[in-house]
C-alpha cells in the first residue's frame, strides 16, 4: 500500500478508538462481533478480508478498501490474489445490475398489467 492508502487505514484504526470513545456501549458490542467475523473457521482470515475488500469496492468505501486490503495482505494475500477479487467484483457489479432490472420489469410490468384488467 502506499501513502494515501496507507494512511486511510490508519486513519480507519483511529477513527475506531474515536467511536470507542464517544459510544462506548455500542462499540463493546462491535469489538467481539468483528472478532468472531474475522476469526479463522469455515473461511480463513485472508479470505474474509478479500471478501470484504470486495464489498467495500461495491459500496465505494475508500477506508474499507484501504483497511481491508491491509488485512489481506497482512493475512498472506498475494497482489495476484487480490486483483483477482477486483476482476470478480467488477464482475459481479453489471451482472447484479442486471438481474436486479429484471426483477424491477417484472414487478412493473404485472402492476401495469393488473392495472389494465
Amino acid at each position: 500500500m502506499t501513502g494515501k492508502f496507507t494512511q486511510l487505514a490508519d486513519e480507519v484504526v483511529s477513527g475506531i478508538g474515536l467511536i470507542r470513545g464517544g459510544a462506548p456501549e455500542s462499540m463493546k458490542a462491535f469489538g467481539p462481533l468483528s472478532l468472531a467475523a474475522t476469526a479463522a473457521g469455515a473461511l480463513d482470515p485472508k479470505t474474509k478480508d478479500l471478501m470484504a475488500l470486495a464489498i467495500g469496492i461495491a459500496v465505494h468505501c475508500d477506508g474499507c478498501v484501504a483497511y481491508h486490503t491491509r488485512a489481506a495482505h497482512q493475512h498472506g494475500a498475494s497482489l495476484r490474489l487480490s486483483l483477482a477479487e477486483i476482476g470478480k467484483v467488477t464482475a459481479a457489479g453489471p451482472g447484479v445490475a442486471s438481474v436486479h432490472g429484471l426483477h424491477i420489469w417484472i414487478r412493473a410490468d404485472n402492476s401495469c398489467r393488473s392495472l389494465s384488467t
